[in-house]
C-alpha cells in the first residue's frame, strides 16, 4: 500500500484483544475479508478493508468488537477485490461518491414537500396484476423512509412496527402480504446511510409511543445486519420492553432462518 494512500478520522472496527477467544465467529460475518484469526487472535488485516458498518458485531461471543473512530485508510472497494480475488472493475474514472452525511441530510430536510407530507390509510382493494392474478397493498401510511417519519404520530400508537432494509420490497415477492399487512412500515439502508440518526430516530419513536412489537426485516448479505443492531439498541436506549423479531430474505427472494 502506498505512503500516499489517503487517511482521515472515520469509524472503523476495533478487536480488544484482551476479550478475543479467537472462536472465528466474526471471520465469515465479514463481506470484505478484513478480519482473520492470526496466532490465535482475531485481527484486522488492513484498514482499507474494513467498512466500518459493524457486520462482525453481532457475532462476537466475547464482545471483543466495537467500533472506534480513529485516522485511518479510506475504505477501497477495489482492494477489496483484490483481497478476494475477484476480478478487477474497469479503471475508468468514477464520479466522486456522495458523502453519506449529505445523503441523509437531504432526506431529512425536505422542508414543504408534498410527497413528505404524512397521510394514513387503507389498503387499496385488489387490482389485477399482469398475471391476471389478484394483487393487493397492504401500505397503510406515507412516508415510509425513516428520515422522513415523525417521532410522534398516530400511525406509531398501538403499531405492530416493520422496520425493513431498501432493498426487501423488491427481493420478496410476498411482502405486503406476509410482511407488510397490518403493520405500520419504515425502510431504511444500513449500508448507504449514516445510521446514528437512525438510532437516535427509533430511539425518540419507541420512547414517545406505544409500539407494540417490532419486526426487522433484511437482507441476508452482512452489511444489512446493522439494521438489526441498531433497533436493538434503539429499544434499549428507550428503555422500554418491546417484542422484536428478525427476518432475513435471501437475495433470490426466499425468506432464510433468523
Amino acid at each position: 500500500m502506498s505512503s500516499s494512500t489517503t487517511r482521515r478520522m472515520r469509524k472503523i472496527v476495533r478487536i480488544d484483544e484482551e476479550k478475543c477467544n479467537g472462536c472465528g465467529d466474526c471471520v465469515p460475518s465479514c463481506a470484505e475479508g478484513a478480519i482473520k484469526i492470526i496466532d490465535g487472535k482475531a485481527r484486522l488485516v488492513a484498514d482499507n478493508l474494513c467498512d466500518g458498518l459493524g457486520a462482525c458485531l453481532g457475532h462476537c461471543p466475547m464482545d471483543a468488537i466495537s467500533i472506534e473512530e480513529r485516522e485511518a485508510e479510506e475504505f477501497d472497494e477495489r482492494a477489496v477485490e483484490m483481497h478476494l480475488g475477484k476480478p478487477a472493475h474497469d479503471h475508468a474514472p468514477q464520479p466522486a461518491p456522495v458523502p453519506a452525511s449529505q445523503f441523509i441530510r437531504a432526506r431529512t430536510h425536505a422542508g414543504g414537500c408534498p410527497g413528505s407530507r404524512v397521510q394514513s390509510f387503507q389498503a387499496m382493494p385488489a387490482m389485477p396484476n399482469m398475471a391476471g392474478a389478484p394483487t393487493a397493498s397492504a401500505l397503510r401510511q406515507w412516508p415510509v423512509q425513516l428520515a422522513l417519519l415523525p417521532v410522534t404520530s398516530a400511525i406509531w400508537q398501538d403499531s405492530d412496527l416493520l422496520i425493513a432494509a431498501d432493498c426487501v420490497p423488491f427481493a420478496y415477492p410476498a411482502f405486503h402480504s406476509q410482511l407488510l399487512a397490518g403493520k405500520a412500515l419504515a425502510i431504511a439502508c444500513p449500508k448507504l446511510d449514516d445510521v446514528e440518526p437512525y438510532l437516535h430516530k427509533l430511539s425518540a419513536i419507541f420512547t414517545s409511543n406505544r409500539i407494540k412489537s417490532v419486526t426487522v426485516a433484511r437482507m441476508e448479505v452482512p452489511c444489512c445486519s446493522g439494521l438489526t443492531r441498531v433497533v436493538q439498541r434503539a429499544i434499549a436506549q428507550s428503555g422500554k420492553v418491546i417484542p422484536m423479531k428478525e427476518i432475513i430474505i435471501g437475495i433470490r427472494g426466499d425468506c432464510l432462518p433468523a
